[in-house]
């Protein structure tokens, strides 16, 4: 299928070069980008029978990329803010968790969960499901029906954690590996990832078991790492010869460059430097870890070191799927650790925001991210003529920005993979 979306054209080239195409034409062959022509004149021929989209004077950018978030939370986004992560794990968190041993209710919470993805501004997702398999494998149909990309985990907890989601280790394991078995060759668009929750909640058997399958078997993992201090303190008493937290997940294979360890708030330098040997993901979540009170992950720091660096929803610590939002947020924060903590790390640019949502998140999943040739086909259009009168708009970064903040705007196509899902 050949398309051409006809329209304003940006994305992040680098985290500080934004390229503008304004009123050019963005073509489009199957899956693909393969190319912006900024005149029609310079359009292949071949592509003369193409379908046009006009959407002229409107905004396309690439599609968002979510690269932490949890399903079996979703039904609490919004409310129950009152604690820290260890305690508003166990007072709220589980109870809900345990909900989807039951798949009616996985059921009818995945529809509302898989609709309210379809209907945001991300068309990537790393998603973490629960301990239960069948619920699991139930998500994964329904996001594959959706046409949404994204890796989804069955969950790992063999310790620490109430009696009705602690499996035993060796169940466990088994469940992984048929999860993994059941997903092959079943899907187009959804992958499964080894999920151990964090290693206060995964014996040490099991992390070498987890991280032995996911080697030798070459496939992705994503945990959390280093969210909130008191969690910090517990991994030092659970393995007291691991040198950091991070060196735990390397001892267990568990940390490379197909691995995505959401927050990241409070490393220390030794444990960077793992981070940007192993070539690992950090899945930045500012508006996670301001309601959790978790902390402010220096992401200056993180740019300055070149760590692989997406942004993250977090639902339900998180309260909104709304990636421009959560830009915003990690503008904000920035801003807050360059006056509170440490002034040597600037603020983070709108652009560099704008980067991280896309093209940082993206190069997890490959060729994703930016709109240039061979890159995936996921594009939103965004309408923001109503902030456009009245005002001076030089650039169309600037409108981009302008809508992040004031969230003026109507979404009038989304593609993934170059299908029209919006």
């Amino acid at each position: 299928m050949k398309k051409i979306l006809y329209g304003s054209i940006l994305y992040s080239a680098t985290p500080n070069e934004v390229k503008e195409f304004k009123n050019s034409y963005l073509v489009l062959r199957d899956d693909l980008i393969v190319g912006i022509y900024e005149r029609a004149s310079d359009i292949p021929s071949e592509f003369n029978d193409a379908i046009l989209l006009d959407y002229r004077d409107k905004l396309i950018i690439p599609g968002f990329v979510d690269l932490h978030l949890h399903a079996p939370q979703f039904q609490i986004t919004g409310f129950q803010m009152d604690l820290e992560l260890l305690d508003w794990l166990n007072y709220y968190v589980f109870p809900e968790e345990r909900k989807y041993s039951n798949l009616s209710y996985a059921d009818k919470s995945y529809d509302s969960f898989v609709a309210s993805l379809k209907n945001s501004l991300s068309c990537y997702f790393s998603i973490f499901g629960s301990i239960h398999k069948d619920s699991d494998l139930l998500l994964m149909d329904k996001l594959e029906e959706s046409g949404l990309v994204s890796f989804v985990g069955k969950v790992n907890m063999d310790r620490n954690s109430p009696d009705y989601l602690t499996e035993n280790t060796n169940t466990s394991m088994n469940e992984t590996i048929s999860f993994f078995e059941k997903c092959r060759g079943k899907y187009k668009n959804t992958y499964p990832i080894v999920t151990p929750r964090f290693i206060p909640s995964c014996s040490d058997a099991l992390m070498k078991m987890l991280g032995e399958y996911a080697m030798a078997n070459e496939l992705p993992i994503q945990s959390h790492l280093d969210e909130n201090p008191n969690e910090v303190s517990w991994v030092k008493e659970l393995l007291p010869k691991s040198k950091s937290y991070t060196e735990a997940y390397k001892s267990f294979s568990c940390l490379n460059e197909r691995t995505i360890m959401a927050h990241c708030v409070w490393n220390n330098d030794e444990e960077l430097r793992l981070i940007k040997e192993a070539k690992a993901f950090i899945a930045h979540c500012p508006t996670s870890n301001s309601n959790l009170s978790s902390g402010i992950a220096p992401i200056r720091k993180y740019l300055d070191l070149g760590l692989n660096v997406g942004l993250g929803s977090d639902i339900a610590a998180g309260h909104t799927l709304d990636m421009l939002e959560i830009m915003d947020n990690s503008i904000e924060m920035s801003k807050m650790y360059w006056r509170y903590v440490d002034n040597k790390y600037k603020p983070i640019s709108f652009n560099e925001a704008f980067y991280l949502a896309t093209v940082g998140g993206g190069s997890y999943f490959g060729s994703v991210g930016r709109l240039e040739p061979g890159y995936e086909a996921s594009i939103l259009v965004l309408d923001d003529s109503l902030l456009q009168e009245g005002y001076y708009l030089d650039t169309l970064i600037e409108r981009l920005e302008r809508i992040s903040y004031t969230k003026k705007y109507k979404l009038l196509c989304k593609l993934v993979r170059g299908k029209k899902i919006i």
